[in-house]
């Protein structure tokens, strides 16, 4: 299976992360946390709202960005309201990086600056801030995915108390249309 990774720097709301966290665990991205960050990884708001989907993630640490960069290489996305370029544009590669910033500022500037050609927006309506952090990766990740035809993934569901064909044939009068 094709390797995805997330990279959130500073993370400062545990509830965001634990969120993360979980849409990691089901998609089989791995998970960067970069420090410092603004809960202590045993809070209890973080890993409830991970549920009990800790044990299917790969979790990894650090103490700082450049900490990170000293350790992984790769090809590397940032994703910010800074960028010029659509994240929906980007071609991303087995083993890539997205990088997420904080809820407050997001990722470093001088990151950016550095980087401009591997910066990436989400679209949004003029004047608006940013989108909810969990939300913005759950796109980010779901696009890459999508372009690599969700790999591993199951594409389709069974329902619990019906058969799918018998809804074929089914009364259109239902009382659910």
């Amino acid at each position: 299976m094709p390797k995805l990774n997330i990279v959130l720097v500073e993370p400062e709301i545990p509830q965001n992360t634990g969120n993360i966290a979980r849409t990691c665990a089901v998609t089989g991205a791995a998970l960067h946390l970069v420090g410092p960050m603004g809960f202590c990884p045993d809070d209890k708001k973080l890993r409830h709202a991970g549920l009990d989907y800790w044990r299917f993630l790969e979790l990894y640490s650090y103490d700082s960005l450049s900490e990170f960069f000293e350790k992984n290489t790769g090809n590397f996305f940032f994703f910010s309201t800074k960028a010029r370029s659509r994240h929906s544009d980007a071609s991303y590669p087995d083993g890539c990086y997205l990088f997420f910033g904080k809820e407050s500022a997001g990722l470093p500037e001088s990151l950016l600056f550095h980087n401009p050609e591997r910066c990436v927006r989400i679209p949004m309506l003029d004047g608006a801030r940013s989108l909810n952090l969990a939300n913005s990766v759950a796109i980010g990740v779901f696009e890459v995915l999508r372009q690599w035809d969700y790999p591993q993934l199951q594409c389709r569901g069974e329902l619990r108390d019906y058969n799918w064909p018998a809804a074929k044939e089914a009364n259109p009068g239902s009382e659910y249309l």
